[in-house]
């Protein structure tokens, strides 16, 4: 199983950690927007929505809607 490397480092001497820092910044830098997990109805109805303003906004934003 000869596979051709991604990249090659054609000047210098990095060292691991500098290698491994390169092909997490690549990996991040090449993720696709699909990648982004979606979350599902029943966890976006645990989030609060809007907050009043105004007078009584503090009170108002603990009563249930």
């Amino acid at each position: 199983m000869s596979q051709e490397p991604l990249f090659r480092v054609t000047r210098g001497a990095p060292t691991p950690e500098e290698l491994a820092a390169l092909v997490g910044a690549l990996s991040l830098r090449t993720r696709s927007a699909s990648a982004v997990p979606v979350s599902s109805l029943w966890a976006r109805s645990a989030r609060p929505g809007p907050l009043p303003a105004g007078p009584g906004a503090w009170r108002a934003s603990a009563l249930p809607r």
